[in-house]
């Protein structure tokens, strides 16, 4: 067997297109153990000033100004490929990208984030780039920003988005739905009771997993873990608090006070754990987020989503019945004290999160990959 190169692409705006690469990246190195792996940062290509404007700026935006952001979201949504908008983004450190892969000189690169696939899609059309490139769509929504003419295969994360892809033009044999990849951990089945007395917490109370997001993006959090520490509801609760230093430190009055138990983190790498002990997760609805849930088969309470990716996340994650979404703090406090008080309500959306999901997802998303590389590669697969 030859010995297989991939090159992947992801970014660090926000976690979940990297954890979505090291999902694809463990699932590379199982089935072909001798595989080489490069993975790159999207932003390693841009100046780094550049680079740091456009992260610090998106953050900024999702966290004070949620409202634009989904304005600029919704406005780009339907934008055709040939626009000014995106010929400025796909010519953003495409001389870098070409020279860099050509040097590489992989079987296959991979992009799970949607600037960089378009950039290589251009000159993937255009015969400069003669290598298959697979795009993983990492939302549960489908935006122009994640479709490019020249991308060979499409990991999607369920059927609606498949069919809005092929709505907008792309073959229907040029993608798969898989579910977006998670990394193979999270299919483990892991012993709940060992966890929580590890965590110092009590086995018989309903387990809340609150997690603020790398950023710390959850508003309203000091208040959420307020109101589960002080409540004389039976509960305890798992706060993740990220990066967000601020919020880790405003805890400790309720870790020294509360009625109820609390375990607290900062930035966190055994979500599995977590996620395996909770009865209920209160979050933002990035993608690899609700897709890691939804593989635990934890009921999510999705609580003011931020509008664009997150808010159509939010509207799938209800769709199929494994979340509720609060808009404001009157609504999640009745949705978490409602589905403490009627655990059949969470089981009920334990079993819809079960059939959202075959599981398996990265090594799907790896199989189809792989067969990818079987087909002749000199004729357009998408038009």
């Amino acid at each position: 067997m030859e010995q297989l190169s991939v090159l992947i692409f992801s970014a660090s705006f926000g976690a979940g297109h990297v954890r979505a690469a090291e999902a694809i990246i463990e699932a590379l190195r199982a089935q072909r153990p001798n595989v080489e792996i490069t993975h790159l940062d999207f932003g390693a290509f841009l100046s780094k000033t550049f680079n740091s404007v456009i992260k610090s700026t998106y953050i900024e935006l999702i966290k004070h100004t949620p409202k634009l952001w989904g304005k600029f979201y919704y406005r780009t949504s339907k934008i055709p490929p040939d626009s000014l908008f995106q010929r400025f983004l796909n010519g953003l450190g495409r001389r870098e990208f070409v020279k860099f892969i050509q040097a590489l000189q992989p079987d296959l690169v991979i992009c799970t984030y949607p600037t960089v696939a378009g950039v290589l899609a251009q000159q993937r059309l255009k015969g400069i780039l003669n290598v298959p490139l697979v795009t993983i769509v990492t939302d549960y929504a489908v935006h122009s920003q994640w479709i490019h003419p020249g991308v060979d295969l499409y990991i999607v994360g369920c059927q609606s988005v498949y069919n809005g892809l092929v709505s907008r033009g792309i073959k229907p044999n040029a993608i798969i739905v898989t579910g977006i990849p998670v990394s193979p951990k999270f299919e483990w089945q892991l012993d709940r009771q060992e966890i929580l007395n590890k965590l110092e917490l009590k086995p018989h109370l309903p387990t809340v997993l609150v997690m603020g997001g790398a950023y710390g993006v959850l508003g309203g959090a000091k208040w959420i873990c307020k109101i589960l520490a002080e409540t004389t509801v039976p509960v305890q609760s798992i706060i993740v608090c990220g990066r967000d230093e601020k919020l880790y430190k405003a805890l400790d009055p309720l870790l020294e006070e509360g009625r109820n138990p609390v375990a607290r983190f900062g930035f966190v790498k055994n979500v599995e754990e977590l996620m395996s002990a909770a009865d209920m997760i209160i979050t933002k609805a990035g993608g690899l987020t609700v897709a890691e849930a939804l593989t635990k088969r934890v009921p999510l309470v999705i609580f003011r989503p931020i509008p664009g990716q997150e808010e159509e996340n939010a509207t799938y994650l209800e769709g199929i019945g494994a979340g509720r979404v609060a808009k404001n703090e009157e609504e999640l406090e009745n949705i978490i004290f409602t589905l403490l008080q009627h655990p059949k309500d969470l089981e009920w959306m334990r079993r819809a999160a079960a059939k959202a999901v075959t599981g398996r997802t990265a090594e799907h998303a790896v199989e189809g990959m792989l067969q990818l590389l079987e087909k002749p590669q000199n004729t357009q697969r998408i038009g």
